[in-house]
């Protein structure tokens, strides 16, 4: 009888994934924090301010998942080094 073994080893990743993966991880804890604080926030007026209307806490929802998104948006295009447009048309005046 004989057996098999795999001799694979697992190849460590490189840094820049795990820096990625982090970031990742990162920025969908934060959407989901914001997302969440804001329909809490949105529930809290619509129950004391609306009679109990549920867009107070859609717009709540709505405003946390923007932020969310945009401060995952500034980390992601920051880590690239791109230069923006406003930044690249300073850069031009400057020069």
């Amino acid at each position: 009888m004989t057996s098999t073994t795999s001799n694979t080893v697992a190849k460590p990743r490189p840094a820049s994934e795990g820096l990625l993966n982090e970031k990742w991880d990162h920025c969908l804890a934060n959407l989901l924090v914001k997302s969440t604080l804001g329909a809490g926030f949105g529930i809290i007026f619509s129950v004391l301010l609306f009679k109990r209307r549920a867009f107070p806490a859609w717009v709540g929802l709505g405003f946390g998942a923007g932020r969310g998104y945009a401060e995952c948006d500034r980390e992601f295009k920051g880590a690239a080094g791109g230069v923006t447009k406003t930044v690249g048309e300073r850069l031009k005046r400057s020069s």
